[in-house]
């Protein structure tokens, strides 16, 4: 399952990567612009996070962890953003979900009825024995 932490930060990526793009929607420069409004809002008021990180959010620069050469990796923002609690914002939680299912369409909406063994998810394994 997917921390509400670790969906803010893949929605800020997602929407750094689509939203500065010309044939982006407005849709998703909009939901873009306030997932990182919110963020930024979320990480000034913490006291220790580092610069870096919010001058990664402000610029659209959320680099993968790997990336050593980065202002900021990702792995730096969802720690700032845990220490500030940013996971317990629900407005916040709720605009980096927004930006998903536009920036992925399908892939974060679910709808089930009457289903039994189903996962949700990405790189899942179950094994199911119906009698």
């Amino acid at each position: 399952m997917i921390e509400s932490v670790e969906l803010v930060v893949a929605a800020l990526a997602a929407g750094a990567a689509a939203g500065t793009r010309e044939t982006a929607s407005t849709a998703v420069k909009d939901a873009y612009s306030g997932v990182k409004t919110l963020a930024l809002r979320t990480l000034r008021r913490g006291d220790s996070v580092p610069p870096a990180v919010v001058e990664a959010v402000e610029s659209d620069v959320i680099t993968p962890d790997d990336d050593e050469g980065g202002v900021a990796r990702r792995r730096d923002l969802e720690t700032a953003l845990t220490e500030v609690g940013a996971g317990n914002d629900e407005e916040l939680v709720a605009a980096a979900l927004k930006v998903l299912e536009l920036t992925d369409p399908g892939k974060y909406r679910v709808t089930l009825h009457g289903n039994k063994g189903v996962q949700v998810g990405d790189h899942n394994t179950q094994t199911n024995t119906f009698g």
